[in-house]
């Protein structure tokens, strides 16, 4: 369940903590986007991360132009074991040193139950998903740790907190996040650094609508816009709290912890039906 009660807030932290230098990963489109947007407009320099060389390119004129700061441009398929090592260097600069670790890369591929998807497609999610989140994360603690000071907020999802069929991967995926985060967290007490982790529900970008998830088909309350996990993100870092999800979340995240699988699932599943037909309209023959 949401953890955020526990969190560790830090009263010498004010709402509006600025960073110097910010990694932000899948910056491209979406929560990534918002998050270098409203970073830009904060002050911050950035390193935008993702594998759209054309939009990062647009995006990264446009902060400079209109906020002065800079903005470096990385693309990189954070996937690939080559190409996440040179965001890793990045992360362990001395000389240019990172204060906040974005990682928002990853997303749901397809919705589809388990056994009928290939083990490579399966693989790639949970990497990206898991391993790139503790990868990454791994890397920005060597410096942070050594100057005693920075925040990693990890955008992780509501489906952390319950199993998800036809999205096993996905979620398990997400718990791990959630699960390493809290854990490391607890072990950075006293060192000046901190992870947030963020679990928006269902959100207003590209990934819901190509699964086939729109306002028709999922209640209206349960939507957010991507600037909404921001705001909630980086408030949530200044303040130095763990784990935080918005209202709706929370609710659904308690009812899962507590009430039966029996009837948890069932209901998870019928959500995931929207999912599920795009799918299937969508596969060949």
């Amino acid at each position: 369940m949401d953890r955020s009660i526990a969190s560790r807030p830090d009263p010498s932290n004010q709402q509006t903590r600025r960073w110097r230098r910010a990694v932000v990963t899948g910056a491209s489109s979406g929560i990534g986007e918002s998050f270098a947007r409203r970073l830009a407009a904060q002050g911050s320099d950035l390193v935008i991360v993702a594998r759209r060389e054309e939009r990062l390119e647009r995006l990264a004129a446009e902060l400079r132009r209109s906020h002065g700061v800079e903005v470096e441009v990385c693309v990189a398929d954070v996937t690939d074991v080559e190409q996440l090592a040179r965001v890793e260097r990045l992360l362990t600069d001395d000389l240019r040193p990172v204060d906040l670790l974005v990682n928002n890369a990853g997303g749901q591929d397809v919705v589809a139950p388990f056994s009928t998807r290939t083990a490579d497609d399966l693989q790639k999610e949970a990497v990206l998903n898991a391993l790139v989140v503790l990868r990454l994360t791994h890397a920005a603690l060597r410096g942070m740790t050594t100057r005693n000071m920075g925040d990693i907020i990890q955008i992780s999802s509501a489906v952390a907190f319950y199993p998800l069929p036809d999205g096993a991967t996905y979620a398990a995926s997400k718990a791990f996040v959630n699960s390493l985060s809290e854990a490391v967290n607890r072990e950075l007490r006293g060192t000046g650094v901190r992870i947030t982790v963020v679990c928006p529900g269902f959100t207003r970008t590209a990934i819901p609508a190509r699964l086939g998830f729109n306002e028709t088909n999922i209640p209206r309350r349960l939507w957010q816009d991507p600037e909404a996990v921001v705001e909630v993100g980086l408030r949530a870092a200044a303040r130095g709290k763990t784990v935080v999800s918005g209202l709706m979340n929370k609710v659904g995240a308690a009812m899962a912890y507590y009430l039966p699988r029996r009837l948890v699932l069932p209901y998870i599943e019928r959500l995931q039906k929207p999912g599920l037909e795009r799918a299937a309209a969508s596969s060949p023959g």
